[in-house]
């Protein structure tokens, strides 16, 4: 299972009181997500940026790692 560090940026929206993940962007590395998301941040509710494990087979995404957040972000661990 070959594994690969990869940098994501998810932006948030409220929908009816409920925090809902919009459409996640990659980032080439840390800096980047993490300017990426600063960016981002005054567009939306919330905005983290995430270094995350990704099974180069299969896609699935784990152990987030938190970079960076802005505003309010719901927990991806649970």
């Amino acid at each position: 299972m070959a594994n690969a560090e990869k940098f994501i940026v998810l932006p948030y929206r409220k929908n009816r009181s409920n925090l809902v993940p919009g459409e996640m962007r990659q980032a080439s590395n840390a800096v980047s997500a993490e300017k990426i998301a600063t960016s981002m941040a005054s567009r939306f509710v919330g905005v983290a940026a995430y270094a995350v494990m990704v099974d180069e087979e299969t896609g699935d995404m784990s152990s987030p790692r938190l970079l960076v957040k802005h505003g309010e972000i719901a927990d991806i661990n649970s």
